[in-house]
């Protein structure tokens, strides 16, 4: 499988405690092989349930997989962005990851929708978390959370908290020196 593969050969850099591994799904370096990302979108046809009425991901690595599932399947879909528009409905989310803090902003989504979350990497849960209480505060209904790499250490306690069904790709753990598979569906 290409993605597990490319996994084990990305460049790891630290970020104070954190490994951070540098790959072209999850930070589109060097750059995206469509075989790579075709092979990430038809395993997350595989196990998803595409039974919704928009596929939801965050600004900015979530876009090429939720643009080809989109074509895929013809189910629209919404960027959760970084930047306000100052649209009527608007939400705001405080996103804190592993390494930075920021503000995300939700727009179009409908009352009553349901929708599907997917994005590139899950690592502390911060900003999965804040996206699921956000979609909620818009009274949309998540199905369920696919993510491509899955590189926290708590999936379990994310999901309980998001009350979210979370399916993952491939699960790693990173290294200063090395990436390790420790799980990969399908």
């Amino acid at each position: 499988m290409k993605l597990e593969e490319s996994l084990r050969n990305a460049p790891i850099v630290k970020k104070g405690d954190y490994n951070y591994v540098i790959h072209p799904i999850t930070d589109g370096i060097p750059y995206i092989e469509p075989e790579l990302l075709e092979e990430v979108v038809d395993r997350m046809l595989e196990i998803g349930d595409f039974n919704v009425d928009r596929i939801v991901t965050a600004e900015a690595m979530g876009i090429p997989i939720a643009s080809l599932l989109s074509i895929k399947t013809g189910i629209p879909f919404t960027i959760i962005r970084k930047r306000s528009y100052g649209l009527k409905g608007e939400i705001s989310v405080e996103q804190v990851t592993g390494y930075s803090k920021s503000n995300l902003f939700i727009n179009g989504i409908e009352p009553d929708s349901h929708v599907l979350f997917v994005d590139d990497v899950l690592s502390t849960g911060g900003t999965l978390i804040a996206v699921v209480q956000a979609l909620r505060e818009t009274g949309a209904h998540l199905k369920e959370v696919i993510i491509a790499v899955d590189k926290s250490e708590n999936r379990g306690a994310i999901e309980a908290v998001t009350g979210a069904p979370i399916k993952v790709l491939c699960r790693i753990k990173a290294y200063e020196d090395r990436v390790e598979i420790l799980e990969s569906n399908p």
